[in-house]
């Protein structure tokens, strides 16, 4: 009688309850203001404990083919038998490879060796040429080798050399992600890639990095990008400059030449550091003063040690998040390497080198071809 009574009670407590009709989220566009819906997304992640992302496949390396193996040896399969690989000199190495619709949510990585003879390319669909083709380091804004704190809200960096970003990566057919070891020795990866297989929107561009270099600039402007070619909009940039002078050296205005700019460009700077979020020299009585904040940061800045390490070097950052650049045939993006001597502005001859960061509808125009491991050397 009661197993009937609670029955009865149920049907009744269950006839309260709206039907629930299906989820419109596709769990994309994450944020504290929509954490709470639920969508019909599915999570994946790879890392070397799970290198297909396959559900539940993780954790399954045997002792015998694991690179920590050793370590696990009394503790068996699932203790941490493979955390992560091992990059030959010359070799590229695969990091993930996802067949499917869906996007990169989360991107972590702990290279060692030279972060500058690391590099990161990630090809979208069926590309045979990647939309992101970048040294490691300069990708994460880490262009001169060293650890310097970044914290912002797509690109985090944390002690010790954890590089972190939360770019979101659309594909719709397909994402490849591979690491190139340029240096004759060994790197050691511990990597993590977290991604959701969902519908993409019809409107959604491809994510895209680029890096240069110029070392020295010549004439006074260097050049960012001025092979971007269709519709899309620029969402970051990251500079690493060295300078030989101790002369203030961020005079220099930012010009973006969008569509049907010829000579003028429309949006136009006013000096370095104010585009990088700062002023004044960056200066707080009489010194550079570094910071990190959401959207901006001039977060690296290293003195000359030594005899002949005689640079003042630098690392900016700026992401468009909330003020995207949005372009309809084409953008061209320059800098001016301008500084200020004897009470007059004057050309710098500086060591630049920079990443930048776009969404566009594909196909991209091909990027320069990358520098030799000689070029790329701090």
């Amino acid at each position: 009688m009661k197993k009937y009574l609670f029955i009865i009670l149920l049907a009744c407590w269950n006839s309260d309850i709206p039907a629930q009709k299906p989820s419109s989220f596709n769990g994309l566009d994450m944020n504290l203001g929509n954490l709470f819906r639920v969508s019909g997304a599915k999570t994946r992640s790879i890392s070397p404990e799970n290198l297909t992302g396959e559900p539940g496949k993780g954790g399954m390396t045997p002792i015998s083919k694991g690179t920590a193996g050793k370590d696990s040896r009394e503790l068996g399969p699932g203790w941490k038998v493979n955390p992560y690989v091992f990059i030959k000199g010359g070799q590229t190495f695969t990091l993930a490879e996802i067949n499917g619709m869906g996007a990169i949510q989360h991107i972590w990585l702990t290279p060692d060796g030279n972060w500058r003879f690391s590099i990161l390319r990630i090809y979208w669909d069926d590309e045979t040429i990647p939309s992101v083709e970048t040294p490691v380091g300069d990708f994460f804004g880490m262009g001169w080798g060293n650890f310097a704190a970044l914290n912002s809200v797509p690109v985090a960096v944390n002690p010790g050399s954890a590089f972190n970003c939360y770019w979101v990566m659309p594909f719709r057919k397909k994402c490849k992600i591979t690491l190139q070891n340029l240096d004759d020795s060994e790197l050691t990866l511990y990597y993590q890639v977290d991604y959701t297989f969902t519908d993409v929107p019809t409107d959604a561009g491809y994510f895209h990095a680029q890096f240069r270099r110029k070392n020295p600039t010549q004439g006074g402007i260097y050049t960012l990008v001025d092979s971007l070619y269709g519709k899309g909009q620029y969402i970051g940039t990251y500079i690493a400059w060295g300078t030989g002078s101790y002369d203030w050296w961020g005079e220099g205005e930012i010009k973006f030449y969008m569509d049907e700019d010829t000579k003028y460009p429309t949006i136009n700077g006013t000096g370095t550091e104010d585009y990088f979020g700062g002023s004044y020299n960056y200066l707080v009585n009489g010194r550079f003063q570094t910071f990190s904040a959401a959207y901006s940061g001039f977060h690296e800045y290293y003195k000359p040690e030594g005899l002949f390490n005689s640079k003042l070097r630098f690392g900016m950052y700026r992401w468009h998040v909330m003020d995207p650049v949005r372009f309809e045939k084409n953008l061209k993006v320059t800098i001016q390497d301008l500084g200020w001597k004897n009470n007059r502005y004057t050309i710098m001859h500086s060591d630049i080198s920079s990443v930048v960061y776009w969404y566009q509808l594909e196909p991209h125009y091909p990027f320069p071809p990358m520098l030799t491991k000689k070029d790329l050397a701090y």
